[in-house]
């Protein structure tokens, strides 16, 4: 294995932990429309919310993705076709979800918007939870054979581990959101959403504790690599129990930060036990390794050079495009949306 071969593993699970950082905050307040908002205006705030933000976060998974192609084309033909039905499900809440925003925008009559708000509801709770379902999936093993064809059935893509993950991952992004929304609304506002976080906190420690021995059991991650796969286990951990305790604190910065650590966490958990593997073959010696399944050495040179060029911009970008966007908003904002 290279260093760059390396690396570029280091960066595609670094693409998709920032992707669940930012859009895990998204997905959050799409639920929060109908599972905390009681009436209209307050979906259409809460939606406003994230407005500026949820498309550009959204280009994380399109990077990720577009990164695995480009760097490792063994593991993304193996990946998207085995899981064509999963991804195929996760785009199409996605698509639900992004265009609800702009049909919302544009209704005309009261039940059109419900419509679109049920929409941005849906496709926030189903595109995690298909996410989740497939990344706790594949770290099982999943029938493979010497030319990477991976042939996931029903079982393998459905079962207990996975289940948890995708419940997991739905219920991690809400407590994101509502930890945003803290950041965003009035401050009475702010302490509902820490208030009711605070409330649901506690469902995340049996939660942790299901996920992590069906992880032991069904995974060999807690064998394999059994002490930086624990260290990551507290880390989730203590990033659960400090976003708790802040939004018992009222501490809505705190919070959103320990949530957000907390998402990423699952993806460091996952990459970790994946390494130095890409996927895992239910027969060993067929899992696609890091080595095998990455594109030429120019390829990877051509590429690492246009992240150095490329990734500063990106992140000055997005840092202006939240700092400008840092300012609390009310339901004065969205007074006459729509007409009503």
């Amino acid at each position: 294995m290279t260093i760059l071969q390396l690396l570029w593993y280091g960066v595609i699970a670094l693409l998709f932990a920032i992707f669940l950082f930012l859009d895990g905050f998204d997905f959050g307040v799409g639920m929060a429309t109908r599972l905390v908002a009681q009436t209209s205006a307050e979906r259409q705030l809460y939606m406003r919310a994230i407005g500026p933000h949820w498309d550009g976060n959204e280009v994380w998974l399109i990077t990720a993705g577009g990164a695995m192609f480009a760097s490792f084309p063994l593991w993304y033909a193996s990946l998207f076709s085995g899981y064509y039905i999963l991804l195929f499900l996760t785009l199409v809440a996605l698509i639900l979800r992004g265009v609800s925003f702009e049909f919302a925008a544009h209704a005309e009559t009261p039940r059109e918007l419900s419509v679109w708000q049920w929409a941005n509801f849906g496709g926030s709770l189903c595109a995690p939870f298909f996410l989740g379902m497939m990344l706790t999936s594949l770290i099982q093993g999943v029938p493979m054979d010497a030319q990477g064809n991976v042939w996931a059935g029903f079982w393998q893509v459905c079962n207990w581990l996975s289940i948890v993950g995708g419940v997991a991952t739905v219920y991690f992004s809400f407590l994101h959101g509502l930890h945003f929304l803290s950041l965003k609304l009035p401050a009475a506002d702010a302490r509902k959403m820490l208030h009711v976080s605070s409330k649901v906190y506690w469902i995340a420690y049996p939660a942790l504790i299901v996920f992590v021995l069906l992880a032991i059991f069904q995974t060999d991650f807690y064998r394999a690599r059994p002490i930086s796969t624990w260290i990551i286990t507290v880390i989730i951990l203590l990033a659960t129990i400090c976003g708790h305790w802040a939004a018992a604190h009222v501490r809505g910065g705190l919070a959103f930060i320990g949530t957000g650590v907390t998402l990423a966490g699952v993806i460091a958990f996952i990459f970790n036990g994946l390494f130095p593997r890409v996927l895992i073959a239910t027969d060993p010696k067929f899992s696609l390794l890091i080595k095998d399944a990455s594109a030429s050495p120019k390829t990877l040179n051509i590429m690492t050079i246009v992240l150095v060029c490329l990734l500063p911009v990106v992140l000055v970008y997005f840092i202006w495009s939240y700092y400008i966007q840092r300012k609390r908003i009310s339901l004065d904002d969205v007074q006459g949306d729509n007409g009503y």
